[in-house]
């Protein structure tokens, strides 16, 4: 009985160390700090429609999702000091999005995700144990960020990688929305999801509302200043 509760001990893992090696796995903390910007470019498929999707994002700074459908199209810009909203099929001029709103839709100004150093963003992590997610073991970490925003991770026990959120804003919508990310490639030393499905609270286990496939991945592109202006 001794001898099992040693073993225990030893094997587990504490939320930094799980943490770091979520880190590791992701490229290392030096390349992460090289990532300034980044572009990404791809298509969505939702409730059977196809989104043409650009995300631009300067660290702490900017982030910008555009949209684009045969029939509509759109935008949503989170900066460190505002944001705004627009869909060609509502308001004829671009909305401002409320300071509530803009505070949970921050976080995705940061390129590297909360995780990485999350104390001295001001962010608090614990360590959930373990829980299956299709099939696969893994860790499941509660994220609760500075601004107040509740966030679940679960991060694969063998890559280390995130296989599921929730709660994560994606492409600007501060929803409650899982998230799997499938498909990880390395640029440049880093790894990124190339798919990202989303599924609704209260839906099925396996119904997918959404898809998003990128295609195209770019790290610290020059950013225009107009990709801050929502006009």
């Amino acid at each position: 009985m001794i001898l099992l509760l040693v073993a225990q001990f030893a094997t587990a893992k504490t939320i930094d160390e799980v943490i770091e090696k979520y880190i590791r796995a992701l490229g290392g903390k030096d390349k992460l700090a090289l990532v300034k910007s980044i572009y990404l470019e791809g298509v969505n498929e939702m409730k059977g429609k196809e989104l043409r999707v650009k995300i631009i994002k300067e660290q702490d700074k900017l982030s910008r999702t555009e949209f684009e459908s045969s029939d509509a199209n759109g935008f949503m810009l989170v900066t460190d000091k505002e944001g705004w909203r627009y869909f060609s099929q509502g308001p004829p001029a671009a909305e401002k999005i409320s300071e509530d709103d803009l505070a949970g839709l921050q976080i995705e100004m940061d390129i590297a995700g909360p995780l990485p150093d999350y104390i001295s963003k001001g962010h608090k992590a614990e360590l959930m144990g373990k829980e299956m997610v299709d099939g696969n073991n893994c860790y499941k970490i509660n994220l609760t960020t500075k601004a107040g925003k509740r966030i679940t991770f679960w991060l694969d026990t063998h890559t280390y990688l995130v296989s599921q959120s929730f709660g994560l804003p994606i492409c600007g919508e501060n929803a409650a929305t899982y998230t799997m990310y499938r498909n990880y490639k390395e640029i440049e030393g880093i790894r990124f999801a190339y798919t990202c499905q989303t599924k609704n609270m209260g839906r099925e286990e396996s119904e997918i509302t959404g898809e998003i496939n990128f295609y195209k991945i770019l790290i610290n592109p020059a950013i225009d200043p107009k990709m801050y202006q929502p006009f």
